[in-house]
């Protein structure tokens, strides 16, 4: 299992991008519309935020997951004990934001958004009929008037060698939602698991775009698109040093929308956010 970045432009870009999907859970996309002076001026501008005190300002809404988590606060993935070494900033268009960095994420908001929706059309027109007939409606349509999508500000900070024992940057995790949509960040550290169970790199290329699979569409596709396991792993040497910020949007459909016979997004959704500890 190998990810090749799928060139965005190609005539055949949307059926090898579902065929990575389908085999890997992951697919690598190069010369998307996502310009990448918008996400490095994003990483830019919140590692300012993340080193100021100004960000405690942002505390988060424990009954809205909008604003400021802080590492004292920051998840244990399913599975694990110890508090992933991250911070970050969970973004709706409704919820709290800084003003002088609001206009900046709106607008990587809604490019990737609408992206995402080009995404899950992709992966519907290339599933096999049967999987494509168990869709209680299609998919683009399951994030149509959405407030749940949200997206993530992360920080892993520089790191001391004062970390808890076997604590990482992000433990072996799925995600929730249907997609996840990800600018490479600006240091590597992001493995996927294979079916033997190794880690494999992901490729972090600057100006490539990964999405992955969440939970949701390997609920709602049968197992068809599968939500692989990943996880951030910690550098070593001179790289301790360095911060990571990350960008992920998490493409969740509106609460309604019946992702199979045993759930609704909402029922799934706040079954895992109790299992993550975070509500």
């Amino acid at each position: 299992m190998n990810l090749v970045a799928v060139d965005y432009q190609a005539d055949n870009a949307a059926e090898l991008f579902a065929k990575s999907l389908h085999e890997t859970g992951f697919g690598v996309l190069k010369n998307h519309p996502i310009q990448k002076q918008l996400v490095e001026d994003i990483y830019t501008a919140w590692q300012a935020f993340f080193d100021s005190e100004d960000k405690f300002d942002y505390t988060y809404n424990k009954g809205t997951q909008d604003g400021y988590f802080s590492k004292s606060v920051s998840e244990v993935a399913k599975g694990f004990k110890k508090k992933d070494i991250k911070e970050y900033f969970h973004y709706y268009p409704w919820g709290m934001c800084p003003p002088e960095l609001k206009q900046q994420l709106a607008d990587y908001y809604a490019k990737t958004t609408n992206l995402a929706a080009e995404l899950l059309s992709w992966v519907e027109d290339n599933a096999p009929d049967d999987v494509k007939a168990s869709f209680n409606e299609p998919l683009p349509q399951m994030i149509d008037g959405s407030e749940q999508t949200l997206l993530r500000v992360l920080h892993y900070p520089p790191l001391d060698g004062n970390e808890e024992p076997d604590a990482i940057r992000a433990a072996a995790h799925g995600d929730i939602n249907l997609l996840t949509v990800l600018p490479a960040a600006n240091e590597p550290g992001l493995q996927v698991q294979r079916k033997d169970g190794s880690w494999m790199d992901v490729p972090c290329d600057f100006g490539t775009l990964i999405v992955n699979i969440g939970d949701m569409l390997q609920e709602a596709s049968g197992g068809y698109y599968p939500s692989t396991i990943h996880r951030v792993i910690n550098p070593d040497g001179a790289d301790m040093t360095k911060s990571r910020i990350s960008l992920p949007l998490f493409l969740h459909p509106r609460p309604d929308v019946k992702l199979s016979d045993r759930y609704t997004a909402e029922a799934y959704l706040q079954e895992r956010l109790r299992e993550l500890g975070v509500i």
